[in-house]
This record gives structure tokens, C-alpha cells and sequence, in this order.
């Protein structure tokens, strides 16, 4: 089984969360059934852009990295107070601590910055959100940014908007399982 940590800031876009829970949830039902997903906030009941409640079911401090095989950061609204959360000790820690363990990271849209701004992405390729002002704090960790969509650099995968939220899920699912089941998945959801 390959598990998912799926790590929300308050203020995360829930469009972008999304395509993360169904992409693994369609490949546990109607793929090769070998993913799990799971929640984790700084708090446990974790309020959304535009303010929709979502439960976690695990704090930061009780996640133990070595049961996932990948983490996932969806973007958010900065009127929303996403980089409270998403530039806070604790959840950056978390994302260094996948890291150390040579585990895959993805984001959507903003959720590159917080990556960026752990130092993960010092002196490597990303993007963001393409806005001058997103774009502009993403360079600013020393990130070389591209002008593309989708960009995958030293395992960790950062795409600037929501339109790559189900590219994003099912590039995760292709790394880790196979690009054939991943396919599979993308026909039956009808992408």
C-alpha cells in the first residue's frame, strides 16, 4: 500500500485538495487499489478558502514520515490566511522531514511556496501561481521559476494554477505506481 499525506494549511484551496483525495481514491476502487490517502493539518478541523471545514486525521505532530511514501500540498488564498499555516515551523519542518526521507513531494499553485521557502527548492526549477507577485516570492527562495505548467525537479513537483490540480494527482499516482495504471485511472475519470 502507498499512503499520501495530504497536508492542508487553513485557508487551502479545496478544488486543488481535491484532486488529490479522488485521483487516490479512484485508483484504490477502480485502479490497481495500493493507495491510501491521508489528512493532516496544524489543527485538526482545518477551514478552506472561502471557508469550508475539513477534519484531518492527523496533526503534524503525529505524523511519522515513514509511513507515508508521498506528501501532497495543495495552494491557497492568502485573504484566507493560507501562509499562516503554510510558512509556520511546524508544517515546513514536515515538509524538510519528507524530504530528508527521500520521499516525493507535490504541490499545486501556491502550495510551491512553502516548499520554496523551506529551502527545498534553493538552486532548483519550479513554478507557481503565474501572477508577478507569486512568482516573484517564489524566486526570492532561489528558485530558478519556469514558465510552464507542470515541472518535476530532484522528486518534488510544483504546477502554477488549479487548471494542473488533476495533472498534478495523476503524476503522483503514475511515480507511484505505474505510468499504465495511472492512464487507467485518468480514462476512467474521464480526463
Amino acid at each position: 500500500m502507498k499512503k499520501v499525506l495530504l497536508l492542508l494549511a487553513n485557508g487551502f484551496e479545496f478544488f486543488e485538495a481535491s484532486a488529490f483525495i479522488d485521483v487516490m481514491g479512484w485508483n484504490m476502487e477502480e485502479g490497481d487499489c495500493s493507495t491510501k490517502l491521508c489528512i493532516c493539518g496544524v489543527t485538526k478541523e482545518i477551514k478552506s478558502a472561502f471557508n469550508h471545514r475539513l477534519m484531518a486525521d492527523y496533526l503534524i505532530d503525529e505524523v511519522n514520515v515513514n509511513e507515508f511514501d508521498a506528501l501532497a500540498i495543495p495552494g491557497g488564498f492568502e485573504v484566507y490566511n493560507f501562509y499562516v499555516d503554510a510558512y509556520s515551523d511546524k508544517f515546513l519542518d514536515l515538509i524538510r522531514e519528507f524530504k530528508a526521507n527521500d520521499k516525493i513531494i507535490s504541490s499545486i499553485c501556491a502550495g510551491a511556496l512553502p516548499i520554496g521557502k523551506s529551502g527545498l527548492l534553493t538552486g532548483k526549477n519550479g513554478t507557481v501561481y503565474p501572477s508577478p507577485v507569486r512568482r516573484q516570492a517564489l524566486k526570492s527562495f532561489g528558485v530558478n521559476v519556469l514558465d510552464q505548467p507542470v515541472v518535476i525537479d530532484d522528486n518534488i513537483i510544483t504546477s502554477w494554477n488549479p487548471a494542473t490540480a488533476f495533472d498534478v494527482a495523476l503524476l503522483l499516482l503514475e511515480l507511484l505506481t505505474t505510468k499504465e495504471n495511472a492512464e487507467k485511472v485518468r480514462k476512467l475519470m474521464g480526463f
